[in-house]
């Protein structure tokens, strides 16, 4: 894959791997196919039991291997594989992907054309079962709280300007090393779910922008690495709550305080997982300290105004009003 073998590559790929064999061969293959040759990839694996590394390492030797004992999580796991790696540039890809031929190409010519506060680039991500209707075009985050893959579900036709968005899905995304320098990598605490969002988040707080570039693609299938439903809701709630309080400006969290104790409400209502929800919450306020700390941190290198900040989210929920939930339960009964 790499051009010159005694030089480092322009790209790495690190792909995190928790016993998902069966989406391996098609990302491997995606990647071996690409028109773009200057990279190298590596898979950090999370103590898969499943005879992941046994396949890679019989069918696809090119590929490094950096493997944990234990499953870490992704914020973990991807870090391990930046850390280990001494490229330019750092693509990032979901093992349930399969990245189409110009996927790098395109980020690679994207990211070379001068612009130095581009610190990220979002992939146009389709749904694996229908091409033809998008998975992700980057990420947004509403006041309610609510991180929402944009244009999930739409036409991919309607997607295919390259425009500014708020931060890279992880399951794609493509980040410049000084960048990553610069703003620091993933939050582990994370573990899984938002710590994309945490990261292109503080990464517009100090003046970097993210472009969605539609000529990269991947094909997706929809959790198809997920983890069992009262862990997400666990991560998301305590995760949720974390973003928010490390990032905002206590002026907007004030301001914006309505919407946001509305949104905390309605996902704890509609997860109908209330154990993990509060667990969730539990663990954001015995974090606190540690989240304090975080915050003065980063609000005292944050560059842009409130005002600029304050745009960057929308007031769109992303899920089917309360009121509307309440209604359909009732005609069902």
């Amino acid at each position: 894959m790499a051009i010159n073998p005694d030089l480092p590559p322009k790209v790495t790929v690190v792909i995190p791997n928790w016993n998902t064999q069966r989406w391996l061969p098609g990302c491997l293959d995606g990647l071996r196919a690409q028109t773009y040759h200057d990279f190298k990839v590596l898979l950090v694996d999370n103590g898969s039991t499943d005879g992941s590394l046994e396949l890679v390492r019989t069918h696809y030797p090119e590929v490094e291997i950096l493997a944990f004992p234990e499953n870490r999580g992704f914020a973990p796991a991807v870090n391990a594989g930046i850390r280990q790696t001494t490229s330019e540039y750092i693509a990032l890809l979901n093992v349930d992907t399969i990245p189409q031929p110009d996927w790098l190409a395109c980020l690679v010519e994207t990211m070379e054309q001068n612009l130095p506060d581009v610190g990220s680039l979002a992939a146009k991500m389709l749904s694996m079962d229908d091409p033809a209707i998008m998975d992700d075009a980057g990420n947004t985050l509403s006041w309610y709280g609510s991180a929402c893959k944009r244009g999930r579900g739409e036409p991919a036709q309607n997607y295919v300007q390259m425009e500014e968005v708020l931060s890279a899905c992880g399951g794609a995304a493509f980040y410049r090393r000084d960048f990553l320098e610069a703003v620091g990598l993933f939050d582990e605490t994370f573990v899984s779910y938002l710590e994309d969002v945490d990261l292109g988040l503080q990464g517009r707080l100090r003046g970097y922008r993210c472009l969605y570039v539609p000529g990269a693609q991947v094909l997706h299938q929809w959790r198809g690495a997920g983890i069992p439903r009262p862990r997400y809701v666990y991560l998301a709630t305590r995760n949720r709550l974390t973003l928010l309080l490390k990032n905002m400006p206590w002026s907007l969290l004030l301001k914006h305080s309505p919407t946001l104790l509305y949104g905390q409400f309605y996902f704890f209502l509609v997860y109908k997982k209330p154990l993990a929800s509060l667990a969730g919450i539990f663990a954001f306020l015995q974090a606190l300290p540690r989240i304090l700390k975080q915050r003065r941190m980063i609000q005292q290198g944050k560059s842009i105004s409130n005002h600029a900040l304050e745009a960057l989210l929308t007031h769109d929920l992303g899920e089917p009003p309360l009121s509307e939930i309440i209604l359909n339960k009732l005609r069902r009964n």
